[in-house]
């Protein structure tokens, strides 16, 4: 059985919005968390990854993807992005050029159920807040991985939705760097109990 991880970059407001520049689309604070990446943060990003893993991604997030990563400089992200599989959430998968690529089918929830259920290697999603969402709410995700930055941005594109279920996670490991962002890794629990008098 396939394990699944959400990575996110995340403002202290909950935004997940354009973290790395303007390949991200046109939000007004485009990048960032990029001043923020310090060797701590980098190093804890790569590990993060594991050694082998494949995308699962909405079609905004691989189409920004895709725009950026097969032309970027070689290092552990970019080979690591390219050369895994993409599992993609979209109504247009004949037009998934940057591969290899496969679309979810027509129920993202059914698709992604029969990908946990196979061998294979851990699942990664960045981005894709609509999916997130609905994974959480099936309590499909084993690990979330929560790079926090310390700014706010008042508003975009946030990683907690008010459809998803109150859940209980356990914190596994943080890392901090020094330039006050941190590494967060939470295993899912469950149902969040009810809390005792």
């Amino acid at each position: 059985m396939r394990k699944i991880r959400i990575m996110e970059h995340m403002s202290l407001d909950g935004v997940i919005e354009s973290p790395g520049g303007k390949e991200d689309g046109d939000f007004k604070y485009a990048g960032w968390s990029m001043q923020y990446v310090d060797k701590v943060i980098g190093d804890g990003i790569v590990a993060a990854h594991g050694t082998g893993y494949d995308l699962l991604l909405g079609r905004r997030t691989y189409d920004g993807f895709a725009a950026y990563w097969p032309k970027a400089e070689s290092g552990a992200i970019a080979d690591g992005f390219n050369a895994a599989t993409k599992y993609v959430a979209t109504h247009r998968p004949e037009s998934l050029e940057w591969g290899p690529a496969k679309d979810l089918g027509t129920d993202i929830i059914a698709g992604v159920r029969a990908l946990k259920a196979q061998d294979g290697p851990e699942l990664i999603i960045w981005g894709s807040p609509s999916i997130t969402s609905l994974l959480l709410e099936q309590g499909l995700v084993d690990e979330v991985v929560l790079i926090v930055y310390p700014v706010l941005l008042g508003n975009g594109k946030r990683f907690f939705s008010d459809n998803v279920d109150a859940s209980e996670l356990a914190l596994a490991d943080t890392k901090a760097g020094e330039s006050g962002a941190m590494i967060n890794t939470y295993k899912y629990v469950g149902a969040l109990s009810k809390a005792k008098n």
